[in-house]
């Protein structure tokens, strides 16, 4: 039994952040269904944001949260699911204080990190209760709105959730905004959401200044070479819109992709050893030498006269 907890006293101190999956457009789409939509749901005023997305993959959550950022800052603390887009799952054998210890992060672990923004893990659906009975609300209103509208793409149903569903929303259901006070937090000088909202990993400089990302090598241009930089890490990134860039000691070089890495020659065939007169046996250097035919006589006198 789950005990109930009292709302956050301010605007953008909690968020609930959570997908629901569900057949929004009642099959209207065609062969592109539009089956999730992410949620933003603040828990002092249940002022909501959202949108509807291809997957509920970490790419299109990063792509919600951003939008959030840019209409209100950052808030304080998320409060989500235990999904493995949010948490690293044990290892086997592994307790609970080991795998915090060990302190693994996802991408959007480690997104939240850098903007940060604390996060909240549930241990049930019921823990986060307000978004969940939201989507059970909006998988009866929204659907039926969706329907009398004639919306039947994922772009006609954003822009009815942008200028329809959540105005209408936060005037009817959320408690007025400005009767709390204001917890969301503008972005620091050093926080780009472009290289924060991304995927980002670290690569090792090879000696001939490339790196190896994604299964592709790429080639640092030379006016970006410095000294040292040989076997050091660099953070590449990959953003949502595609764009792959590389840092490394807070700049960012200039890259382009390149050829694979050339074959290591072939080794040189190793000359036989040498005969050991000392370990005994029988030499075989002259197998064969008395079956060649010798020159005739007379050629070998003419040769020495």
């Amino acid at each position: 039994m789950h005990g109930w907890r009292p709302r956050r006293s301010g605007f953008g101190e909690l968020v609930q952040w959570d997908t629901s999956e569900h057949d929004w457009l009642e099959g209207r789409s065609g062969a592109c269904p539009v089956r999730y939509l992410v949620r933003m749901i603040d828990d002092a005023t249940s002022w909501s944001w959202g949108r509807f997305v291809e997957s509920d993959a970490t790419a299109f959550n990063m792509a919600v949260l951003w939008e959030y950022i840019e209409k209100n800052g950052r808030m304080v603390d998320v409060y989500t699911d235990r999904d493995s887009m949010f948490t690293v799952p044990r290892r086997k054998g592994e307790s609970e204080q080991e795998r915090q210890a060990a302190d693994r992060l996802t991408q959007l672990g480690r997104s939240l990190r850098e903007l940060g923004i604390g996060s909240i893990l549930a241990n049930s659906p019921q823990a986060k209760g307000r978004v969940e009975r939201s989507f059970l609300t909006a998988q009866d209103r929204l659907v039926k709105q969706l329907r009398l509208a004639k919306v039947c793409t994922l772009e006609a149903a954003n822009a009815f959730l942008e200028n329809e569903y959540w105005p209408e929303w936060n005037a009817c259901f959320a408690r007025p905004v400005k009767d709390f006070s204001d917890q969301h937090r503008p972005l620091g000088q050093t926080q780009d959401l472009a290289a924060i909202l991304c995927h980002a990993e670290e690569r090792v400089i090879a000696n001939d200044y490339t790196f190896s990302f994604a299964g592709r090598r790429y080639q640092i241009h030379r006016e970006h070479v410095q000294a040292g930089m040989r076997r050091q890490r660099l953070r590449v990134e990959l953003r949502l819109d595609g764009e792959l860039r590389a840092r490394y000691q807070g700049c960012y070089l200039v890259i382009e992709e390149s050829g694979p890495r050339a074959a290591a020659p072939a080794p040189a065939a190793r000359k036989p050893p040498r005969k050991d007169h000392n370990a005994g046996g029988k030499s075989d250097w002259m197998q064969g030498f008395f079956d060649r035919p010798a020159p005739p006589l007379w050629r070998s006198i003419a040769d020495r006269a």
